[in-house]
């Protein structure tokens, strides 16, 4: 309609110049005519002259406007689909390839009383103790924008930390299915004839699959907030103790089941209540019928409710505000209670698939009355400037477990059991030079429990009575209940795996941070734009000291050893990464061993001196 009433505008205005133009060559007064009358003919030519100038512009600028118009709605409309093709699927991920060596992680301890090592040793010779080799993993991460204001998204893994050489197209790698019978393959005799790789297949030459979809959640942005639904990744704060693993060097990660709804009632502050499906016991899954499955029961269910209530600025907000030499004052409270009344801890202890395991409908499944409630507070905050950033984060898990039986069999288990445990970190650094150079320290705690072992594997079974774990063991239940339960209560707070502060001792030796306290210096230094250095220096030792191993011979010192980690750090622009790192443990007396019986100190035999377990590690990546 707009471009029907310019049209008709344009020819209005054509007709009037033309009248004008023919008002011009109308024949002139007679040349006899008087002075005055020449006067008033020029006068008239000379407002003609200017009124045809004024329609002939406006002709010009109505004729500009139609096409103008017109171009700029074909360039929206072309625009808008180029857009929609663009952005309808966005990809990130990375590449991860990392080559590990390790030496003598095992320190030359031998097994502790139950039988367990530091550290796996090589099937093949005791005196093999270099470990070398390479892995990888393809993370790709999708969103699907199916408007500005609903998307989903998703987190795909292949080939995650796969072993290269580790599937060689070799006997069972290859196995197939003949008639009846089934055989391996048969074309290669010795595995050294073996030219290449076959694909992951789990139960064939893999535990798992080449290709894992790890979480799958929806996106809605409302006029209030944001809806989460789906399995998703859970971090907070720090990632002390949740930590969603997507660092590039990570690979954990925690991944929930939620629906969460995040508000900004004020700016800057959001709150997000949550609940997360933690367990659902057995459903109706049959393995070849397919279908909607079911929960069998809700009885055991275990169930967490969250709120997450935080003054955080966006990373474009950070920023402005420390270019201009302002601060940052960011905080939050993430409180979790987590619920569970009985628990199918038979079936769930059970591969899937087998009678135990399965998930059929009927009534047959044993449950244990555990009747259980934990509560989980977490306080984070930061302040930053330019020159300085200091960072903490404090948590504890503290509830009780009305009956410890992991089966439903263990009648004589109908015992009580308390949790109380408490872990912080606290971060600092200054920027020097510019901002060049870094030099910070971290300190970090993690309370302990009065039970031997550090309590990183509690299902491990120790070497006292029924399980329960004694002097000079490396880990098991933190409680003891042989009969009565002379320890009732679980003490030993854990971080999260994917939350690193060193390359040997808690991030391989002992699989994390429990039952600690650490001291670590630092520092960086920025070479040129994306490459820089960095070292650092961690002393731990264990807060009760009958955690430590050495504890059978020597429980004065619970120190557990000074470690040295160094390195560089490569990036561009476009996404490729690259770091090397080398570290070194000095082990202390929390790890000491005699030469003799097995016994309370003081034992015969002279001490041994610990091996220095040796670290190599590099990343090489691309980001996208």
């Amino acid at each position: 309609m707009q471009r029907v009433l310019l049209a008709a505008l344009a020819l209005s205005s054509n007709f009037v110049l033309a009248q004008a133009d023919a008002g011009t060559s109308a024949p002139t007064a007679p040349v006899s005519a008087n002075a005055g009358d020449q006067d008033l003919r020029k006068e008239f030519e000379a407002k003609l002259e200017a009124a045809r100038r004024e329609v002939k512009e406006l002709r010009e600028e109505m004729r500009a406007q139609l096409a103008t118009q017109s171009v700029a709605q074909g360039w929206q409309e072309d625009w808008v689909d180029e857009k929609r093709k663009l952005e309808l699927v966005t990809f990130d991920g990375y590449l991860r390839v990392r080559p590990e060596l390790f030496y003598k992680f095992d320190m030359g301890r031998g097994n502790d009383p139950a039988g367990y090592s530091l550290w796996p040793r090589s099937p093949n010779s005791l005196g093999e103790r270099t470990q070398a080799g390479v892995n990888m993993r393809f993370r790709f991460e999708p969103t699907i924008n199916v408007s500005e204001e609903v998307r989903v998204r998703a987190q795909v893994d292949a080939l995650d930390n796969l072993i290269w050489g580790s599937t060689p197209d070799y006997a069972f790698s290859r196995n197939a299915q003949n008639g009846t019978n089934s055989y391996w393959s048969d074309r290669n005799e010795f595995s050294i004839f073996s030219a290449s790789q076959t694909t992951q297949r789990s139960g064939i030459n893999s535990l798992q699959d080449s290709i894992a979809v790890k979480r799958v959640w929806g996106e809605v942005s409302t006029p209030v907030g944001i809806l989460r639904f789906g399995r998703m990744g859970s971090h907070w704060g720090l990632g002390m103790l949740h930590n969603d693993g997507n660092g590039i060097d990570n690979d954990w990660g925690d991944t929930v089941d939620r629906v969460s709804f995040t508000a900004e009632p004020l700016p800057g502050f959001y709150v997000t209540p949550m609940m997360d499906f933690n367990i659902e016991g057995p459903s109706s899954v049959r393995s070849l019928e397919g279908g909607q499955p079911f929960d069998l029961s809700n009885s055991d269910d275990a169930h967490s409710y969250i709120l997450a209530a935080q003054r955080r600025d966006t990373e474009q907000e950070r920023r402005a505000k420390l270019d201009a030499n302002g601060t940052v004052f960011n905080y939050g409270l993430h409180f979790t209670y987590r619920t569970q009344r009985n628990d199918a801890v038979d079936t769930l202890s059970q591969p899937f698939g087998t009678t135990e395991g399965a998930a059929e409908s009927d009534a047959t499944h044993p449950v244990v009355l555990r009747k259980a409630d934990i509560f989980i507070p977490d306080l984070w905050a930061k302040v930053e400037r330019k020159e300085w950033r200091i960072e903490a984060e404090f948590a504890a898990v503290l509830g009780n477990i009305q009956n410890r039986a992991l089966s439903a069999s263990a009648t004589d288990a109908n015992q009580a059991l308390g949790v109380y445990q408490f872990g912080g970190v606290i971060q600092g650094e200054v920027k020097l030079l510019n901002g060049d150079l870094e030099i910070g320290g971290e300190v970090g705690f993690a309370s302990g429990d009065v039970a031997p072992g550090f309590g990183n594997a509690p299902r491990r079974k120790g070497s006292g009575l029924n399980g329960a774990t004694e002097l000079g063991d490396t880990d098991g239940p933190q409680y003891s209940c042989p009969n009565a339960c002379n320890d009732n209560t679980i003490t030993n707070f854990r971080f999260n795996r994917d939350y690193r502060v060193d390359m040997i001792l808690y991030r391989e030796v002992l699989g994390g941070i429990t039952d600690s306290i650490y001291f670590k210096p630092k520092a960086k230094y920025r070479i040129t734009q994306g490459f820089e250095a960095f070292a650092s220096v961690i002393y731990s030792r264990v807060l009760l000291a009958n955690s430590a191993p050495g504890a059978l011979y020597d429980g004065s010192t619970p120190s557990l050893g000074v470690e040295i980690n160094g390195g560089a750090r490569y990036e561009t622009e476009d996404g490729f990464y690259g770091q090397l790192q080398y570290g070194i443990l000095f082990p202390l007396e929390g790890f000491a061993k005699n030469q003799g019986a097995i016994g309370p100190a003081p034992v015969s035999g002279a001490p041994i001196v610990l091996d220095n377990p040796q670290a190599l590690r590099a990343v090489v990546g691309i980001r996208f």
